[in-house]
């Protein structure tokens, strides 16, 4: 399994009830093998430009981990779902993710080694 990176744009008409909506997206991901590891809520915010006349979207974020066949089935699905304007599911940089640990880390001496 893969590790991806998932964002989503929901209708701005869900802002009151985006459950049902969010349950979709989970039960796609988990029927095709894949397991959520973070979700955040970006909250509402304008779009760029307008998409199927809309001006704002809700914005949701997810870190999956997907089997390889898995992708395909995700995108094609969520192009066909109404309640989802946007989509974009990009493979995570394996070396790049590491590189921010280990900055991380040290930041986070450093710091330590700053307060003793």
């Amino acid at each position: 399994m893969k590790d991806y990176e998932l964002t989503v744009v929901f209708h701005p008409d869900l802002e009151m009830n985006i459950d049902p909506a969010l349950d979709k997206v989970k039960k796609t991901i988990e029927s095709c093998g894949g397991k959520i590891t973070k979700e955040e809520a970006e909250g509402k915010k304008r779009l760029a430009y307008a998409i199927n006349g809309q001006e704002f979207a809700i914005y949701y974020y997810f870190d999956v981990a997907l089997p390889p066949e898995a992708p395909a089935k995700i995108s094609s699905n969520f192009n066909i779902t109404d309640e989802i304007l946007r989509h974009l599911l990009v493979r995570v940089d394996e070396r790049k993710a590491k590189m921010q640990a280990k900055a991380a880390e040290s930041a986070e001496k450093s710091t330590e080694e700053k307060g003793e």
